[in-house]
């Protein structure tokens, strides 16, 4: 891995607070339970619609799965519904590790970008939220690439605009299968864990593992030492 290497940050969990969804959903007699369900849906349409070779957008996804989730019936109630949560989902707050993490990064003389399988917006908002959106050369959307992540064209649409070879990026996500779509595309992958959970035994292995954003310099430093 060279130095410094290119730090491609994931957007939706990984900057992006989900945990404030639960009162708007609760509020349009859903249950904080279906946060995650609705979420996991999201991502289970966009990566078959990408897989069948179509150019999802995640906003139409995010609205199609939710309104197969609210038992209001149809009428101005449900539409009303469905733009209350949609403004939740609008105006996340970027996880309190963000700002600080981001500023570690750039401390170290890393490079950073940012890929989403949402809209490029939705990075830059959160990160002038977190008072660091200067520190980060650009907010990339797979929108302008076709398929969702972790098609490996994705990935390698990020080392095209940040002029290297795919070697030379770390994909830093939550999100495992985002990890190892992206070392299975020649990149580096990093897994914040922030709950603390298990790794699935039949995804490839994080080169590194992280609690927290701010720990992800020393993390990427000791993965040169081993690789060195």
């Amino acid at each position: 891995m060279p130095q410094p290497a290119v730090v491609v940050l994931d957007v939706n969990e990984t900057l992006s607070d989900l945990s404030p969804l639960a009162d708007a959903f609760t509020g349009v007699g859903l249950t904080a339970a279906d946060v995650p369900r609705w979420f996991t849906a999201v991502l289970r349409d966009g990566f078959a619609l990408s897989a069948a070779g179509a150019a999802p957008r995640f906003g139409a996804i995010a609205e199609g799965v939710l309104r197969t989730l609210l038992p209001a019936p149809e009428g101005p109630g449900r539409e009303e519904a469905v733009r209350h949560v949609l403004d939740a989902v609008a105006a996340l707050p970027p996880h309190p590790d963000v700002a600080e993490g981001v500023r570690a990064l750039r401390g170290a003389g890393h490079r950073l970008l940012t890929l989403s399988n949402g809209p490029a917006s939705t990075a830059d908002r959160l990160l002038a939220q977190a008072g660091v959106r200067e520190l980060v050369e650009a907010t990339l959307s797979v929108e302008d690439v076709g398929p969702w992540k972790p098609a490996p064209a994705t990935y390698r649409y990020a080392a095209r605009r940040a002029g290297v070879p795919v070697a030379e990026l770390v994909l830093a996500a939550v999100h495992p299968w985002d990890t190892d779509g992206a070392q299975r595309a020649g990149a580096a992958g990093a897994w914040v864990d922030r709950t603390g959970q298990r790794w699935p035994s039949h995804l490839r292995a994080p080169d590194a593992r992280v609690a927290r954003l701010p720990e992800l310099p020393a993390a990427l430093a000791d993965l040169r030492g081993r690789r060195g």
